[in-house]
């Protein structure tokens, strides 16, 4: 009796031996512990996949009116084709639940990490403030994404045990509520965290207000239970200037091409990007810490699988009148012709098309048969993200390829347009014109690299900086299409133009135009509807609520 009990408890000790290579947080002792915790929540920014990527290419741009999903065909990711189409979009897609769980991870990593820095004072950690700011800096970034994507979540904290968080209930608070707690996360950033940083990567002063601009913006179009724009509330919008000014005070600022901000190699961690994932190649770790999020949306001609394909509407929108500015109300009344029509030049560095150079490569010239499904989808190739085959740092990943090159999180124009916005909504348009124009002549001076082999521009570029009187009439109702359409050329394919759409409270209206719009020409449209009420956000995700035993209350309309 005694032998038996000798063996079962030295078998029960051997199974209890925790798993090697890692620690728990109960296990810190020091500081030099602690900062591993920091870096795993850092490294969570790149722990994206194909089908959830964090770039939001598929939930920003394939459910808006930039892009089509792309692939194969419909049934190449279907679940994708669902969400393009608002018909049917389920809460049991795997998708959903997959995006769900991923940025969950991130902000338990920043909790975790909060936690354990509670155990330090500033005698034995010098830098423990400055994480925490860094930790609260993830967390928010982590929220603010999955408030855009499903709005209903549960939010939890540093202060929540980490078996505790499947008791959470995602309807305890509002809205404006957690864009509240989000806010106070950058705040805390802003105020602890340096100009500058000593390590490429982490996140500083002026990233912090800069998304607190971003968040007090969304804050400020107020919905109801049905996601519609009740009032657009002015406080809220003196705070997106106040945080946007901090960030044009900085040492940020345009770059003088607009190109740079997407070329691989020194361009990277430009004078434009505030904040940026770092990927990363010969790092000693396999192939190097590479993009998968974007891999699908490399062109068949280079790699695979040419999913992501700029829409033709999107491709108009970059059309140009003889004075050089965009047709704010016509512009989708017949396709862009190259031939005949000028265009904004920013439409060659995001949106490659036949005949003209892949990313700035005179060697390389697009072809129709870089396109998996003209009929479906066409012959336009998504550029932003990616990068030249001859780069060192595209990496065959059979069957994909990825890339080494950083993703830019916000960069300096985006905080232009949100100061620019709120100043418009607050009836102050004259104080945003010249920052409207900033952009615009900046895009007017990008053409150096968009030439044939032959040294001919790709296109009839022409620009020209929007002037009261002559070429528009400046008032809030014109200003206000003016800086949602520069939003929209500026930032085209970067993830961000359905939550445009939602905040400004137009979703309904811009997408089922866009769908009659295309319809003629693309069969995947054929069924297509936005409901407004409950397309804004996505369902929650049905293995969340039976993870939750039910608590989760599930989003209007599904």
């Amino acid at each position: 009796m005694c032998l038996a009990t000798m063996v079962f408890s030295a078998c029960t000790n051997l199974l209890e031996v925790g798993p090697r290579g890692t620690l728990d947080e109960n296990q810190v002792s020091n500081p030099e512990q602690a900062e591993g915790f920091v870096i795993a929540a850092y490294s969570q920014l790149g722990n994206d996949e194909i089908n959830r990527a964090f770039s939001m290419w598929q939930y920003g741009n394939v459910r808006s009116d930039d892009a089509y999903k792309g692939g194969g065909g419909i049934n190449d990711g279907d679940v994708f084709h669902f969400m393009e189409t608002f018909v049917p979009s389920r809460p049991d897609q795997w998708n959903y639940d997959g995006i769900w769980f991923h940025i969950y991870i991130g902000i338990r990593r920043a909790n975790e990490g909060l936690r354990i820095l509670e155990q330090f004072t500033e005698e034995e950690y010098p830098l423990v403030n400055r994480r925490r700011g860094e930790l609260r800096f993830l967390r928010g970034y982590w929220y603010l994404m999955v408030e855009n994507l499903f709005k209903n979540i549960p939010y939890i904290d540093e202060t929540v045990p980490a078996e505790e968080y499947k008791f959470m209930v995602n309807n305890e608070l509002s809205r404006d509520e957690i864009l509240d707690r989000i806010a106070a996360d950058f705040e805390f950033a802003a105020e602890v965290l340096p100009e500058t940083q000593p390590e490429i990567g982490r996140a500083n002063k002026y990233a912090a207000y800069a998304f607190l601009a971003k968040t007090r913006l969304f804050q400020a179009y107020e919905q109801d239970q049905q996601h519609a724009v009740t009032r657009i509330n002015s406080q809220r919008l003196e705070q997106v200037i106040q945080a946007a000014d901090q960030v044009i005070a900085s040492h940020y600022q345009l770059q003088p091409d607009f190109a740079n901000n997407f070329l691989p190699g020194p361009y990277e961690n430009g004078v434009e990007a505030i904040m940026s994932v770092q990927f990363s190649t010969d790092d000693g770790v396999g192939r190097g810490r590479v993009n998968h999020g974007d891999m699908l949306t490399v062109p068949q001609g280079i790699g695979c699988c040419d999913f992501q394909k700029p829409s033709q509407t999107l491709v108009n929108a970059f059309r140009t009148n003889e004075a050089g500015v965009p047709l704010l109300d016509t512009y989708n009344t017949e396709n862009v012709d190259f031939g005949q029509h000028s265009v904004d030049p920013r439409l060659d560095h995001t949106v490659s098309r036949p005949g003209v150079p892949w990313k700035y490569e005179p060697d390389i010239i697009v072809n129709a048969g870089w396109a998996r499904n003209i009929t479906l989808y066409g012959t336009y190739n998504s550029m932003k993200e990616n990068v030249s085959p001859d780069c060192e740092c595209f990496i065959n990943i059979a069957p994909f390829f990825g890339t080494t090159k950083n993703r830019i999180l916000i960069r300096y124009a985006e905080v232009l347009l949100f100061k620019a916005e709120a100043l418009i909504e607050l009836g102050r348009q004259d104080e945003a014109l010249p920052l409207i124009n900033a952009l615009r002549a900046r895009a007017a001076n990008s053409t150096a690299l968009l030439i044939l082999p032959d040294g001919t521009p790709s296109a009839d570029y022409n620009v020209g900086l929007y002037a009261p009187g002559d070429n528009i009439t400046w008032d809030q109702e014109t200003a206000r299409k003016a800086v949602r359409f520069e939003r929209r050329l500026e930032l085209a394919l970067e993830g961000g133009r359905f939550f445009d759409l939602v905040r400004w409270g137009v979703a309904q209206e811009a997408l089922n135009a866009f769908f009659a719009a295309e319809r003629p020409s693309r069969n995947i449209y054929q069924g297509a509807n936005f409901t407004s009420g409950r397309d804004e956000y996505l369902p929650v995700p049905q293995n969340q609520i039976f993870w939750s035993e039910n608590r989760y209350v599930q989003n209007p309309g599904y």
